[in-house]
This record gives C-alpha cells, structure tokens and sequence, in this order.
C-alpha cells in the first residue's frame, strides 16, 4: 500500500496518544511474518480507519477474514494492557466471535468484567478516524479503571 493512500499523516499528534502507540504495538506483536517490519506506525493503523470511501467498498453482509479478526483482537488487547498498565492488576481480553462476525468481547480483572461489547458485523470493525479510534478506546478505558476503582475488591480477587 503506497503511503499516498494513507487515511493519517505521519505528523498527525493523535498518533502520539496512549492508545494509538499501545495499539501498533499489538499489532506489531502478532505479525509473525514482519510484514510492519520498517512500517510507521501510520501505516500499521491505516487498515483501521475506514473512511466513507473505505466503507462503501466493503459489502454491508459478509464474513470477516482473519487479518481483520486479528486486528479486533489486537484492539481489545491493546485495552487489557493500559488497565494493567494503570491498575497494576492483570487483565485478560476475552473476544469470543462466529465465523459470521458476531460475537463478544470481555476484559476481566480478577472477577470483575470491565468490558463488556456486543460485536456486529467484524467485518467493518474500524473507526471513521484516529481521532475517533482513541476516542473511543478512551471512553472504554476510562469506564473500565471507573469500573475497577469502585469493585477493588472483586478486580483484585
């Protein structure tokens, strides 16, 4: 993929955010092939925003392919590792879907459930932008430490 057609610049500041460093990371993490190998992490996020124009060329029923299941796991793994980061307390990602791209996604604490998404149509998981995926991922995280702070004694069985 040229680097012309990419959806975010290189000097965009959302790439500097916590989530979006932590994201390349796990992407990083299962690409057994170093494919990213000398990638930016511009382009290792690119294949997550789905602009309009991303979005009008995938068809509105369809199953997803195992890059895009990976790259949802990579997402929810990307989440569990800030809360540890955050809590000190381990959490495991949990994301359970069909072959159709149905399915749930979990980020346990000890016994506490700090995730819970319902997840429709995998294969048109992505954000309109960087912005919107750190956003987003924020809204998760902070909902979770809230979650963690409020039940410490459950997170920490």
């Amino acid at each position: 993929m040229p680097d012309a057609a990419l959806a975010i610049t290189e000097d965009e500041t959302e790439l500097h955010a916590d989530f979006a460093r932590e994201i390349a990371k796990q992407l990083r993490a299962i690409d057994t092939y170093d494919t990213y190998q000398g990638w930016s992490d511009a382009r290792v996020l690119d294949p997550l925003i789905l602009t309009k124009e991303r979005k009008r060329e995938i068809p509105i029923v369809g199953d997803p392919d195992e890059i895009t299941i990976a790259r949802v796991k990579a997402y929810y793994n990307a989440i569990a590792s800030l809360i540890e980061k955050k809590t000190k307390l381990m959490a495991v990602p949990v994301v359970n879907l069909t072959h159709e791209g149905f399915g749930r996604a979990l980020v346990i604490v000890g016994k506490l459930i700090v995730v819970d998404k319902t997840l429709r149509d995998v294969h048109r998981f992505g954000f309109p932008s960087l912005a919107k995926l750190n956003e987003e991922a924020g809204k998760l995280l902070d909902k979770a430490l809230e979650l963690v702070e409020s039940h410490a004694e459950v997170a920490n069985l």
